[in-house]
């Protein structure tokens, strides 16, 4: 496989000789790959996936952490996150390359094989999404788990825990013309959030079968990157009708970096981009989450949605009300 894409703001060539992993990369693209090979000035990061069963030389390198070692620039990770496949990172000159082999300890061999749908998650993850999450993390952007959409006039940043019922929202949306940053995983800078491609999980889809009764498909009407004009919290409520309510900029900004940090799909990706940011010396230590949550809720209005059930909620209408009332009182 050679392939490119745009992810999460960060334009991605992939090189892999692993027909295997080539096609669970394909199949985490979303159907967004782009065949072939592109300008090498637009490339912020590189996947390479070696046929190679060797482990990485680290003669001369410094064992900084369990399994990790280190010199200028470079990091050599085992086992990075548990996948199976190590990992060599080199950061210079405004590009990141990421170098990996599959070796895994009978452990990992034996996940792959009886939790297939578990181990896509991770492989897809540790090969693409997080390697351009922690270079976005370099430009002063944070993960988020939250999408931007457009729901009739509005463009909210919706977020909320895992389970709520955010991809059910998003998707009925969709359907009905809207476009979104995807159902799932954005990073922003407080201004402005860009998208992380991999299909939505969503009861009924017709794709591989996931983890919670879930099947994957496909998202229409996503884009690239939004800028949203208000934030909203989803709250389930143990019954009654969908309920719109203005929030403090301070509790909105808090959920938004909660549910974040509870992401389940997220679990890993601290211990890696901390593991990173030591070995490399490049990026923040710790992601900006915080201060980018708050620099949304500061600038945008805040609402808190309250529904019983995320198919009886028609976000376009609720925000359209919402937006009537803010100029109201303009």
């Amino acid at each position: 496989m050679r392939a490119a894409l745009d992810t999460a703001g960060e334009h991605v060539t992939i090189d892999c000789a692993l027909d295997w992993v080539a096609d669970l990369i394909a199949e985490g693209g979303a159907g967004e790959l782009q065949e072939g090979t592109t300008q090498e000035g637009t490339v912020h990061v590189h996947v390479r996936v070696d046929s190679e069963r060797r482990p990485f030389e680290v003669r001369g390198f410094e064992l900084f952490a369990r399994g990790s070692w280190r010199r200028r620039g470079q990091v050599v990770l085992e086992n990075a996150c548990g996948s199976g496949f190590d990992l060599c990172a080199t950061c210079a000159d405004e590009r990141a390359n990421f170098v990996y082999r599959w070796r895994p300890p009978a452990q990992q061999r034996a996940v792959a094989t009886l939790l297939r749908s578990r181990f896509h998650l991770l492989a897809r993850a540790v090969l693409v999404q997080y390697p351009v999450i922690w270079w976005a993390g370099t430009r002063g952007r944070a993960p988020l788990h939250a999408s931007v959409l457009t729901a009739g006039t509005a463009t909210p940043l919706l977020t909320c825990p895992s389970g709520v019922g955010r991809s059910t929202v998003v998707l009925r949306e969709a359907g009905t013309g809207g476009l979104s940053t995807g159902d799932n995983i954005s990073v922003g800078d407080g201004e402005a959030a860009w998208g992380l491609v991999e299909p939505i999980r969503v009861e009924g889809g017709d794709g591989r079968r996931m983890p919670h009764g879930r099947r994957e498909a496909a998202l229409p009407g996503r884009v690239h990157s939004l800028v949203p004009d208000m934030l909203v919290v989803l709250r389930r409520e143990a019954a009654g009708g969908p309920a719109l309510a203005t929030s403090a900029p301070a509790a909105a900004a808090r959920s938004l970096v909660t549910s974040t940090y509870m992401a389940g799909e997220l679990k890993r990706y601290w211990p890696f981009a901390a593991t990173l940011a030591a070995g490399t010396g490049i990026g923040p230590a710790m992601s900006p989450l915080s201060d980018v949550a708050s620099a949304f809720a500061a600038r945008l209005p805040c609402y808190t949605l309250s529904f019983a059930k995320s198919d009886g909620v028609r976000l376009a209408a609720l925000l359209a009300t919402a937006r009537e009332e803010v100029a109201a009182c303009l």
